[in-house]
């Protein structure tokens, strides 16, 4: 006797539940697996994201080049990497001083990446600048140290590694931007013109390269947050109501420890493009496209109450 679709279809989703999460460990343990012995070169590896990202790559037995302005603050991962680590099983990471902010000493510091191992399987490029502020109070030298940071040390980076990966005919470049780099919001005007200029130059860079078997991966997420959620406060008197529901969707961010799990199945999956964004700035971004005096209406009046621009 067949059994009635109000009892199949609970089993099914149960069913389709478990082969969910069965295919999801199997990549986790995949994942591991699939960058072992890689040469993995990681920007502003101290920071939530690139500590992060520094264990998940360590423990799946990469060659780990770790790139951060702060020596000591290096050694310190470093140490935290390999005080409890099987010698058997995984490599001790290197440490090389990058400051994207000094562009002249761009050349010395692809010298020394390459040294470490003499070539280079993934680039990692995660170091980010912000800044909030009106246009007319941001200046002209600080638009430069943003673009610098944000844009021209990526793209001089990826630059400097990309001749290694073309004679060997393999490689993966990948930039963790922001979706500033596809979606401007009021009061971030250097940050999100440095965030659009790097997701240009890696998308044009992807198109060039494909013919060597080299990939270029973007991805692209709402604000990090490392923190708890913040505490639920008391509405402002009359704000405009779309622009608070919309802060309210952007208040948990994104945590650094899904980020890394992402940039790890990207690198694993070889996956172009990334999104790690919730419901509403994905609308946005649809807005942005296809309805732009909306979204552009919606922009002005979070700037008017002040909501939209303290929450992104």
């Amino acid at each position: 006797m067949a059994l009635p679709f109000v009892v199949m279809l609970p089993l099914l989703i149960v069913v389709a539940a478990g082969v969910y999460y069965i295919y999801n460990e199997a990549m986790r343990f995949m994942s591991k697996s699939l960058v072992r012995n890689k040469v993995v070169v990681i920007t502003d590896a101290v920071s939530g994201v690139g500590t992060e990202c520094a264990r998940l790559f360590h423990k799946g037995g990469a060659r780990l080049i770790l790139c951060g302005t702060n020596w000591d603050q290096l050694e310190s991962l470093h140490d935290s990497l390999t005080v409890d680590a099987d010698p058997r099983e995984t490599f001790a990471p290197k440490l090389v001083i990058l400051d994207f902010s000094d562009m002249d000493s761009m050349e010395d510091v692809v010298a020394e990446v390459l040294e470490c191992y003499g070539c280079v399987d993934v680039l990692i490029c995660n170091s980010s600048m912000k800044l909030k502020a009106p246009v007319q109070s941001v200046s002209l030298e600080m638009d430069r140290n943003i673009m610098d940071v944000n844009y021209f040390g990526p793209s001089a980076l990826a630059k400097g590694v990309l001749p290694t990966m073309i004679s060997r005919r393999s490689g993966h470049i990948l930039l963790v931007n922001s979706i500033q780099g596809r979606l401007a919001v009021p009061f971030r005007s250097s940050y999100a013109a440095s965030k659009h200029a790097a997701q240009a130059f890696f998308d044009c860079l992807r198109a060039e390269v494909e013919e060597y078997r080299i990939v270029v991966s973007t991805i692209s997420h709402t604000f990090i947050n490392a923190c708890d959620p913040p505490a639920v406060k008391e509405p402002s008197p009359k704000p405009n109501a779309l622009a608070a529901f919309i802060a309210s969707q952007l208040t948990h961010g994104v945590r650094p420890s899904v980020l890394a799990d992402e940039i790890m199945h990207t690198v694993n999956r070889k996956r172009k493009e990334v999104l790690l964004a919730h419901p509403i700035p994905r609308v946005a971004l649809y807005l942005r496209s296809f309805c732009p005096p909306f979204l552009f209406a919606v922009l002005a009046a979070g700037v008017e109450d002040s909501v939209l621009s303290e929450q992104m």
